[in-house]
């Protein structure tokens, strides 16, 4: 039994070394708008998700043949108004209403969304979200806030500045304007943490701002949304592509869960 001690008196020391040491802290998943944003691989095929990016906790939104985890806003299936072209959701402009646009299946709170589009002449939509789904509401806009896409170089009259693409509609204009003209592909970059928003376009920061701060509601309580009661009040909800009976494609949505 003596023989014993020694190996049984080193493990025993082994064990309290090995207990005391500093544990690894697993790493923890950045929330930083430009970080999310480099997570992105540009260069990867259309409406695919590479190994990294699901790895990253990336999802993705389109597969580019049907509308898989969308529907219609407050109604089953798809708006007749919507289509699939060359691998993109569109609209065949037949129909005008944003009563018509297309929602998430799922709700959200805190998310970065990665989408690409393009535009055709004087065409507007926008990715709208934190949207309350209910018959009390014609539209998504009544309840969510808005990334806005739109032509707005070709746009038939005078836009204000919360007007202009990348901006948050009726809210915060883009604090520069690397929007890429008619017919070519845009990157929409949309972080919503917590009460923390930030818009990005083509790589470029272009709005900022908070939630509930005073800024926030000097101007959600000052201008178009007055009108709407409940803009703004809720913190989760669904994510929409809004047709506005104009041509505008999306393709390679990606939406990340923070």
């Amino acid at each position: 039994m003596k023989k014993l001690i020694l190996p049984v008196t080193l493990f025993l020391f082994a064990l309290l070394i090995f207990s005391c040491a500093p544990k690894q802290k697993a790493p923890v998943a950045s929330t930083d708008p430009a970080a999310l944003y480099a997570e992105i691989d540009k260069t990867a095929p259309v409406n695919t998700l590479p190994e990294a990016e699901a790895k990253a906790g990336w999802q993705l939104m389109t597969n580019g043949k049907d509308f898989t985890g969308w529907h219609g806003f407050n109604m089953k299936g798809i708006p007749d108004c919507w289509t699939i072209e060359d691998g993109c959701f569109t609209m065949t402009t037949t129909g005008g209403a944003e009563s018509q646009d297309i929602v998430t299946d799922k709700v959200y709170k805190s998310f970065a969304l990665y989408a690409e589009f393009k535009l055709d002449t004087a065409a507007n939509s926008g990715i709208i979200y934190h949207i309350a789904e209910d018959t009390l509401y014609k539209f998504p806009y009544e309840t969510g806030a808005e990334y806005q896409v739109i032509d707005h170089e070709n746009w038939p009259d005078s836009l204000a500045d919360w007007q202009i693409c990348g901006a948050d509609y009726a809210m915060h204009p883009p604090k520069v304007r690397p929007f890429k003209p008619v017919g070519e592909w845009n990157q929409a970059f949309l972080v919503v943490n917590g009460n923390k928003v930030t818009h990005m376009l083509n790589g470029e920061v272009v709005v900022e701002f908070e939630k509930y701060s005073d800024e926030w509601n000097q101007l959600r309580n000052s201008g178009k949304w007055a009108s709407f009661p409940d803009y703004g009040k809720f913190d989760e909800g669904h994510i929409s592509l809004q047709n506005h009976g104009t041509k505008v494609w999306y393709r390679n949505v990606k939406i990340k869960e923070l």
